[in-house]
C-alpha cells in the first residue's frame, strides 16, 4: 500500500473542492433566502395587503424614497399647543409624537384623580399579540399603577384561544365565522374586534364557554356583558353558571346591542344560542367598570389595512358603549418581504385606516408601533432583514402624517442585529423564526411599551402643572426653511 499516494490524492481531492467553492461564490446571491414576491397560497396574509403588493409596491421606483429620507434628515417637527400644552420639538429620527396622545393623558390624568373613572384602549395587532402576549403586560402595568380588573372584550372565537392564559375560551365547531382578513362584504357588518359570528346551525346546539385565567388582575371574569348586532329576528340563550341556567332573549334591534349575563364577577359561564341563527354575535367583554382596561385584537396575517373597511356607524355604536381612549395600532410582521423596499404604497393604505379610525372614533387618541427587528440569512449569517428599516420609517412618516403617537420597536429592542441576540441569549427572548418574541420577550416588549407611554404621560403631567401654575403657553412659531409645524387636523385624506 502506498501511503504517500493517497496522501497526495486526498490534498487534491480538498485543493479541487476548495477551488469549487471560490468560483461557485461569485455567482451565489448575497442573500441565500430570495426577497421575492412570496407564495402566499399557504400563508394566511389578509386580501387587501395582497392586493396592495400586487398593485403598487413593485411598480414603485426605489430610489423614490431616498430623496425623502434627504429632506427628512434636516427636519424639524415643531408642536403647536394643544389645551394650552405643547411638547418639546423633535426631530423625525426621534419622533415620539407625545403631542398627540394628550386627550389620553389627560383620561388617565383625571383617572388618578377620581378612581372611579375608568380608561379604554383598544390594541390591535398581528400574531406578535397572538396569545395575548404584550398586550397582556401592558395591560397589567396599567392596571396595576391605575386599578381595573378584567381581560376586556374577547371574541367568541380566536386561533389563539388554547394557547391564551389571559382567558380560556372552548367553543362548538358549529360557528360560521366571517372575518375582515379575507370578507369584504360580510353578511352582517364587522365587530370592533374585526370579526362577526351567527350560530346558525339548526339541528345542533352552538356555544362558546369562557373560564377566568391566572393572569393578574383577571382571575374572574368582571361583568360579563354580550355584544350583538341588529336584525329582524328576536333569538334565545341560555347563560349557564354553575348549576344555574338564566334564559334571555335577544332583542337585536339596534346597531349594537349588550346583553348582561349577570352583575359581578364569576369564574366561568357557558353561553347556547337557540333560534338566534340571524343574529350577529360579536363577542362578550370582561371588565368591573373602573380603572384601565385593554382589549386585545389580534388578528393572524393581518397588515392593518382590513380596518380601513370597518363600519363607522357600528364603530361609533361600539364606541358608545366601550368608550375608548386610546388606539394602538401594532404591525409590521406579515408586510415584510415582498420584494420591495419601498413601503409608500402601505403608507398610503395605513393612512386610510387611520382615517377610518378617526371616523369611527372621534377624538381617540392613536398610536403606531413599528415593526420589530426581524432577521434573515445573509451570506450564512443570521442579519437585520434589509426591509426592516425602510418599513419601519414609512410607518413613522404615516404616524407624523396623521398626527398619531409613534414607538419605534425596531430601535427600542436595541435597533440593528438584535432580533439575533434575543433568540441566541440564554434564557431566549424571541422563537427560532427569528420574528416572534416567545413569552419571555413579550413580556419584556410590554414593559418597554408601556415605559415609552408612561414617560410621556410623566412628562404631560409636568407641563400640565405648569399650566395651572399661570405660565402661558410659548407662541406658536412659523415654520422655518429646515423645519416642519405640524397643525391640528392638517392631514386630509
Amino acid at each position: 500500500m502506498n501511503t504517500k499516494s493517497y496522501f497526495f490524492q486526498s490534498f487534491a481531492i480538498v485543493a479541487l473542492a476548495f477551488i469549487a467553492f471560490i468560483g461557485f461564490k461569485q455567482v451565489l446571491p448575497d442573500k441565500i433566502f430570495s426577497e421575492g414576491k412570496l407564495d402566499s397560497k399557504n400563508i394566511l396574509i389578509d386580501s387587501l395587503l395582497l392586493e396592495s403588493v400586487a398593485n403598487d409596491s413593485l411598480s414603485q421606483k426605489e430610489d423614490s424614497i431616498s430623496e425623502d429620507e434627504k429632506k427628512e434628515a434636516g427636519e424639524k417637527i415643531i408642536f403647536d399647543a394643544s389645551e394650552g400644552i405643547e411638547f418639546p420639538p423633535e426631530t423625525f429620527d426621534n419622533y415620539k409624537g407625545y403631542q398627540y396622545l394628550i386627550s389620553f393623558y389627560e383620561k388617565l390624568y383625571q383617572l388618578e384623580k377620581n378612581p372611579q373613572s375608568k380608561v379604554r384602549i383598544a390594541y390591535y395587532g398581528d400574531s406578535m399579540t397572538d396569545g395575548d402576549l404584550i398586550v397582556q403586560d401592558v395591560r397589567m402595568n396599567y392596571q396595576e399603577r391605575f386599578g381595573g380588573n378584567g381581560v376586556g372584550f374577547v371574541s367568541i372565537i380566536s386561533e389563539s384561544s388554547a394557547s391564551r392564559g389571559s382567558v380560556k375560551t372552548l367553543f362548538s365547531k358549529n360557528w360560521k365565522t366571517q372575518s375582515y382578513l379575507n370578507v369584504k362584504k360580510p353578511t352582517s357588518p364587522f365587530g370592533v374586534n374585526g370579526h362577526v359570528f351567527f350560530a346558525n346551525d339548526k339541528s345542533n346546539s352552538t356555544w362558546v364557554q369562557y373560564e377566568a385565567g391566572l393572569t393578574k388582575f383577571s382571575t374572574a371574569l368582571d361583568n360579563p356583558t354580550l355584544f350583538y348586532g341588529k336584525a329582524s329576528k328576536k333569538g334565545n340563550v341560555n347563560f349557564i353558571i354553575g348549576k344555574d341556567t338564566l334564559r334571555k332573549t335577544l332583542s337585536p334591534n339596534n346597531l349594537v346591542n349588550t346583553l348582561k349575563v349577570t352583575s359581578g364577577s364569576i369564574k366561568s359561564f357557558k353561553a347556547n344560542f337557540i333560534q338566534a341563527d340571524s343574529i350577529p354575535i360579536y363577542g362578550f367583554n370582561f371588565d368591573n367598570g373602573t380603572g384601565v382596561h385593554v382589549d386585545n385584537f389580534s388578528q393572524r396575517g393581518n397588515s392593518g389595512l382590513p380596518i380601513s373597511m370597518f363600519n363607522a356607524g357600528v364603530m361609533q355604536a361600539f364606541n358608545h358603549n366601550l368608550k375608548y381612549d386610546l388606539i394602538i395600532l401594532h404591525y409590521g410582521t406579515n408586510v415584510l418581504n415582498y420584494g420591495t423596499k419601498n413601503y409608500s404604497w402601505y403608507q398610503r393604505g395605513m393612512k386610510k385606516t387611520v382615517a377610518k379610525i378617526k371616523e369611527s372614533f372621534p377624538g381617540v387618541s392613536i398610536l403606531i408601533v413599528s415593526t420589530a427587528d426581524k432577521s434573515t440569512k445573509y451570506d450564512l449569517e443570521m442579519k437585520t432583514d434589509s426591509a426592516v428599516v425602510p418599513l419601519m420609517k414609512a410607518q413613522k412618516r404615516y404616524a407624523l402624517e396623521t398626527e398619531s403617537g409613534f414607538v419605534n420597536l425596531y430601535t427600542l429592542m436595541g435597533g440593528d442585529g438584535s432580533m439575533v441576540k434575543w433568540v441566541d441569549e440564554a434564557p431566549a427572548r424571541a422563537n427560532k423564526d427569528y420574528t416572534h418574541f416567545n413569552q419571555r420577550g413579550a413580556k419584556a416588549i410590554g414593559n418597554l411599551l408601556y415605559s415609552q407611554l408612561n414617560k410621556g404621560y410623566e412628562e404631560y403631567k409636568v407641563l400640565r402643572e405648569k399650566r395651572e401654575a399661570g405660565e402661558r403657553p410659548k407662541p406658536v412659531r412659523k415654520t422655518k426653511a429646515d423645519s416642519v409645524s405640524v397643525l391640528k387636523d392638517s392631514v386630509n385624506e
